[in-house]
């Protein structure tokens, strides 16, 4: 019997054993994972990576597909949607298919815009979130890229050389900071979004039409109509949110440029960024394997708005309410008198923006931007008088370009805006586009 229980005993003072990686050093046979005899890891960083959690950990330290950490984004989200997901049922995509096919014939009738569906998908709400990954990164990405830019380049130079591998850092932690932010960002948003499009722009696959079976049920349910009603009223604003997309081409290039134009104006103040770094030395040091230390530096990377930044977010939010007053518009022509519930139905809608809907959330989030409902009512009043005035294709005609659409100024005043077109629509067309000689606009 040995003297030393469970095998655990002093080095044997046989130099000739120690060097042959005898049993009597390594009980437990961990030299073969430290570079011992038989090894098959040879440091240990590779031992770490044959132990899962640790394996895990190594490959979210070590991403390098740019300044969003997308893996722990969708791990974020998957893992607060862990418990209440419900897979989508057969009876549910029939359901959710048929509902669209009749929300396009029923939009055929108020719009000349074609239908933009060229598929029905009913997603669970992990499903969400994995298929919209891709779109929201490209959203996304520039913004966090800019933050980054931004914070590394306000560093002095001598801050720089006291942080040591800080600055080396910077570009990695941003990663996981963004990534675990976006992760819990979109694991409440997936928890609650209804359509593809609700968000104010698509994120589907383009020709995607989604609704999320799951959410639109426990919308429903708090509601005093019917569940396929609910659906069909829901299909009718998706439906109607991608024939705006499909045949608007630089609608969704003119939302993303005005998202990138407040990216670009990113700054942080370079004194801010001094102060912080002498106060956090003075309190201790910066000592990039600490937590604590590196808190300490947030506080003076908030950046500073521009001016530029806040003519972007105008024109955003400028955007997103005629987007949102278009859909409001022709789903109401839509509906008429074939949906019952449609104008209590419209209204529950008008209140979740106005209380923080997901569309508000998600751009409060990105760009600090707070969606003002009196935009979107101000939005539906353009769209509404202009049909009523003018007719639905002088009223869709609108979206033939971007100069045509009304700015925030024309908003503050939207029956003013109607009444000055028709008659002058066909020159100012003219001009943008180039026919009739016009020189200007």
């Amino acid at each position: 019997m040995s003297d030393v229980p469970f095998g655990f005993g002093l080095p044997d003072p046989d130099p000739e054993r120690r060097d042959q990686g005898g049993a009597g050093n390594d009980p437990f046979g961990l030299g073969a994972l430290f570079g011992g005899a038989g090894a098959g890891a040879g440091t240990p960083q590779e031992f770490l990576a044959k132990m899962p959690l640790f394996a895990e950990l190594q490959k979210l330290m070590n991403w390098s597909g740019g300044p969003v950490n997308w893996d722990l984004a969708r791990q974020g989200a998957i893992s607060a949607l862990a418990v209440g997901t419900q897979p989508v049922s057969d009876g549910e995509r029939t359901a959710i298919a048929e509902s669209l096919r009749l929300a396009d014939l029923w939009l055929d009738q108020v719009t000349d815009l074609p239908s933009g569906v060229e598929r029905t998908l009913a997603w669970s709400r992990v499903e969400w979130v994995e298929q919209t990954l891709p779109q929201w990164a490209t959203l996304i990405d520039p913004l966090a890229e800019r933050v980054v830019a931004a914070m590394t380049g306000a560093l002095p130079a001598d801050a720089m050389a006291m942080a040591g591998p800080l600055g080396g850092m910077m570009g990695q932690m941003g990663g996981l900071m963004f990534g675990a932010q976006v992760g819990q960002a979109f694991g409440r948003l997936a928890g609650e979004i209804l359509t593809g499009t609700e968000v104010g722009l698509p994120v589907a696959p383009a020709g995607a039409a989604v609704l999320v079976p799951q959410n639109v049920a426990e919308f429903a349910a708090g509601l005093d109509r019917p569940a396929d009603e609910v659906r069909l009223f829901l299909a009718l604003r998706e439906a109607a949110s991608l024939r705006l997309f499909a045949h608007v081409p630089w609608l969704r290039q003119q939302l993303h440029d005005a998202v990138h134009a407040y990216a670009r104006g990113i700054t942080v103040d370079p004194e801010a960024i001094e102060r912080g770094i002498t106060e956090a030395m003075g309190s201790g040091g910066i000592d990039p394997n600490d937590p604590e230390s590196l808190q300490r530096l947030l506080p003076m990377l908030e950046p500073e708005e521009t001016p530029e930044q806040q003519m972007a977010l105008r024109r955003l939010e400028t955007l997103l309410a005629l987007v949102e007053g278009w859909v409001d518009a022709v789903v109401a022509a839509a509906a008429g008198d074939r949906l019952p519930g449609h104008g209590a139905l419209a209204e529950t809608m008008r209140r979740r923006r106005a209380s923080g809907g997901p569309a508000e959330q998600t751009f409060a989030t990105l760009v600090g931007l707070q969606l003002r409902p009196r935009r979107l009512r101000d939005a539906a009043t353009v769209w509404g008088a202009m049909a009523q005035q003018h007719g639905t294709a002088e009223r869709d005609r609108l979206w033939s370009h971007p100069d045509l659409l009304p700015t925030s100024e024309d908003l503050d005043e939207p029956l003013d805006f109607v009444a000055r077109q028709g008659t002058t629509m066909d020159d100012e067309l003219r001009g943008l586009t180039g026919d009739g000689g016009a020189d200007e606009a």
